[in-house]
């Protein structure tokens, strides 16, 4: 379960550069293919393995679900962060600059802290 909703991430968002050396025939549902929206990512990590829960926070409710769980291995998150890395690039010479809370970003990428910690 947990290798493709990490292959459905990587398709969702183009992140092809991570699996470059393997061809391999992913399926995406038509439920899966619509998306979960989350606006907030809570990241912790173990010695051997790194959890991103995405979350939807709505306005004016005390408390979020978490809709998303990627369970990832130390390898694989740093190969995600590449490839997030890679696309954030091509997207901003493309669109432009992505600005967070109004201001222009520094470079095309820029440190993320979301919850952190021991899983």
């Amino acid at each position: 379960m947990y290798f493709a909703l990490f292959c459905l991430l990587l398709r969702r968002f183009n992140l092809t550069t991570i699996m470059e050396e393997q061809k391999l025939n992913i399926n995406l549902s038509p439920e899966v293919a619509e998306g979960t929206y989350a606006n907030l990512a809570i990241i912790s990590h173990s010695s051997s393995e790194f959890v991103i829960d995405f979350v939807r926070m709505m306005p004016g409710l005390k408390q979020a679900n978490v809709k998303s769980r990627i369970v990832l291995t130390p390898e694989h998150a740093k190969k995600l962060l590449f490839a997030l890395q890679d696309n954030i690039g091509k997207y901003e010479a493309q669109f432009g600059k992505i600005q967070i809370n109004g201001q222009p970003t520094p470079g095309s990428t820029i440190p993320m802290s979301f919850g952190g910690g021991e899983a």
